[in-house]
């Protein structure tokens, strides 16, 4: 049995598709780059294996599988679907699943030139997503609610980031214009809830799709209308605003907000990644820079 921390290779991925999934074991096996709480390997030209690594519950995975084949009909943009599951076994103790491929280069390595045209893309996406959701929806995690349940979090990233050019007295007012922004009192709408550079991906200088919905839930949309800033460039998200219909002026407000605190993350997933600790992502910092400069300009 391996340690479930340790590298997982394409021998032991093609090892466990001959044992579970024969028909598919001799396409070709290609390492992905980055991955923390799940690690993913092509998987010829259409598929991937999505094998849990650092999460230590297969919850993540599983409501994947449970919800993505529903979703991914009705959106405008290609998603993930799962196709084939994969059990724990003596040689990997933890679940796998065979996934669609999104083709695409995530935009963290990539640019937006057609702004615009990812603008009324995003806007799209995001109102067909963010639809009324079933009781049997899941919660969040760790997100969801309101700003203000999300202060410690928000000062922490404050804390340890090197602002560089930025104020904390500019970031700071935007987070406290979040925290008393009304709450969502609409209807439990599904959010993907981690949308950032490195969970879309780029086509033709455009957005061309959205991956890892690990933190799928039901809740408020202002969590996915952050990526407004974290996505788009500059002036995208005045044509981003003009076309979702759920922008009112309180949930631009929560957004905003959330999008300095998620922009916050991405510098400090940088810094650590300049600074080669665990977990640190160097192509995040850019991004989370870019993000800021738009939030605190409001672009």
């Amino acid at each position: 049995m391996i340690d479930s921390e340790a590298e997982i290779s394409a021998e032991l991925v093609r090892d466990l598709l001959r044992d579970q999934h024969p028909d598919l074991a001799e396409l070709p096996i290609r390492a992905v780059a980055g991955g923390w709480g799940n690690q993913m390997w092509r998987l010829g030209d259409e598929l991937a294996v999505r094998m849990q690594r650092m999460d230590t519950t297969p919850d993540l995975q599983l409501k994947e599988r449970r919800w993505l084949p529903t979703l991914a009909p009705s959106l405008p943009m290609p998603i993930p679907v799962p196709l084939r599951d994969g059990a724990p076994s003596r040689r990997f103790p933890k679940i796998w699943t065979v996934m669609t491929w999104v083709q695409g280069t995530p935009l963290d390595e990539g640019s937006i030139t057609r702004g615009d045209h990812a603008a009324d893309s995003l806007a799209a996406f995001l109102t067909a997503l963010h639809v009324e959701a079933p009781a049997e929806a899941p919660d969040s995690r760790d997100r969801g609610g309101h700003p203000s349940e999300c202060t410690e979090h928000f000062e922490y990233f404050l804390r340890a980031v090197d602002l560089g050019r930025f104020s904390q007295a500019d970031v700071r007012a935007v987070w406290d214009d979040a925290v008393t922004a009304p709450a969502w009192e609409g209807p439990r709408v599904w959010v993907h809830g981690d949308l950032h550079p490195a969970n879309v991906v780029v086509a033709d200088g455009t957005l061309a799709g959205v991956v890892d919905f690990g933190d799928l839930f039901a809740g408020d949309p202002a969590w996915d209308l952050s990526a407004a800033w974290l996505l788009l460039p500059a002036g995208g998200a005045a044509r981003f605003f003009a076309g979702h219909a759920q922008a009112d002026e309180a949930t631009v407000r929560r957004a905003r907000g959330l999008a300095a605190m998620k922009s916050l993350f991405l510098m400090l997933m940088g810094q650590n990644g300049e600074q080669g600790l665990p977990g640190g992502k160097p192509s995040w910092g850019p991004a989370g820079r870019s993000a800021l400069d738009r939030v605190l300009k409001g672009l």
